[in-house]
């Protein structure tokens, strides 16, 4: 069984940075994948989409079956692994519950102040303005967290807070139930 940090917050929520000081404070080794790792290395032809050659909306759906199947390749074969992701669409949190079902996750809501994502939304100038607002609104309505932090925290408090959490076992979020 392997263990898995689901990081789920808004855009701009603070999901990398936590991400990556987690991967480096955890004791052993642990993969840290987003969706944003594929766009960004060019496995997917974004810039295809960006400049509308490619409907967006019709590779969407199988663009993140692609996705959600790695991720239960990687945990699969007995990696441990840092997801950070947005459940924004229906039945996304059902399908990844059953695929990540034989394996440890511990479910981390990441809560942001509106003001805050739309700042941090203009410093990085990679995000739609407003993404991060539209994601906040409805994400974690219905969800159940093992942990919930807020991602105005200075990082270290949240890293402790989530090695914490991880060390403990206790798991008793949407994806325990």
């Amino acid at each position: 069984m392997a263990s898995v940090i689901f990081l789920h917050g808004a855009s701009s929520s603070g999901k990398s940075t936590l991400a990556r000081a987690v991967q480096a404070e955890l004791p052993r080794p642990f993969w840290h994948l987003s969706i944003d790792h594929f766009r960004d290395s060019g496995a997917w032809p974004m810039d295809r989409f960006q400049t509308s050659d490619l409907a967006w909306s019709a590779h969407r759906t199988r663009y993140f079956q692609g996705f959600h199947a790695t991720l239960a390749a990687v945990v699969g074969a007995g990696n441990d692994l840092i997801i950070e992701h947005i459940l924004d669409t229906p039945g996304w949190l059902d399908t990844l519950r059953g695929l990540l079902s034989p394996h440890d996750v511990l479910f981390v809501g990441i809560h942001c102040d509106l003001a805050l994502l739309d700042t941090r939304e203009k410093v990085r100038g990679d995000r739609q303005i407003g993404s991060g607002r539209r994601d906040q609104g409805g994400i974690h309505q219905g969800l159940r967290y093992d942990l919930e932090l807020n991602g105005a925290n200075p990082v270290a408090q949240n890293v402790a807070l989530v090695r914490g959490a991880w060390r403990s076992g206790r798991r008793n979020s949407s994806f325990s139930q």
